[in-house]
């Protein structure tokens, strides 16, 4: 499938990057893909590349432009460190305002009439569920965020359809924080909340195949029914 990348308008003269695939049977939607704390790393341009073999167009935006932009990390012990500051640092207002302009850009291509979805890991798990209680986008898809307990104020805010992947071996979203999450989203009937036993942080990048198929087919099937 092509891809190539492209500018995106962030306001006050500004621009970021990001990350196209497109496919090669289009389905007539979009989803934006949100980097882990990495950036726009193979991993991320791989999950984007698995959007658009299903038939969605997907960009995956620079979210850490405004101070690395273009970074791409590895799990080396220093490039998690480096990547560990840059989460201290970084705002959750700068990610979602850089959704909005990348949804936005998305709606203005010519000849594009679809719906737009956002789909997010470790970091941009979390900021998919909060774009979710936002007005930006039609569908929100979670794996693994980082962090949505702390913001589950929200959950009667949500806007639209949400689903949610976690391992049930991730230390950074151990068991109390996952039950807390599904006690407080349970009452919306536009969430689905699924575990995968014996899988780790970072599964939909770095897991088995038998856990990226099942979560992979799970978030097509939630996709076409949310963008219907």
């Amino acid at each position: 499938m092509p891809t190539h990348h492209e500018s995106i308008d962030a306001g006050a003269g500004q621009q970021f990057g990001a990350y196209v695939s497109v496919p090669a049977e289009a389905n007539g939607h979009a989803v934006i893909v949100l980097q882990e704390i990495f950036g726009v790393t193979s991993h991320i341009r791989a999950v984007a590349d698995r959007f658009a073999e299903d038939g969605y167009l997907a960009y995956a935006p620079d979210l850490f432009w405004r101070f690395a932009p273009n970074i791409s990390l590895t799990h080396s012990k220093e490039d998690i460190a480096k990547a560990m500051g840059y989460l201290h640092e970084y705002p959750d207002s700068d990610g979602l305002r850089d959704i909005a302009s990348t949804a936005q850009h998305i709606r203005s291509l010519p000849g594009f009439s679809g719906r737009v979805a956002v789909a997010g890991m470790c970091l941009g798990g979390k900021l998919a569920y909060l774009t979710a209680a936002s007005a930006s986008v039609d569908a929100a898809v979670s794996f693994y965020g980082v962090g949505i307990e702390n913001q589950l104020h929200l959950a009667s805010d949500l806007q639209c359809p949400l689903m949610l992947h976690f391992g049930d071996l991730d230390p950074y979203v151990p068991e109390p924080a996952r039950q807390a999450i599904a006690d407080a989203l349970h009452p919306q009937p536009s969430v689905m909340m699924h575990v995968y036993p014996g899988a780790n942080h970072g599964f939909y990048t770095r897991g088995t195949a038998a856990d990226v198929a099942l979560a992979r087919a799970r978030t097509c099937v939630f996709l076409q029914n949310a963008l219907a």
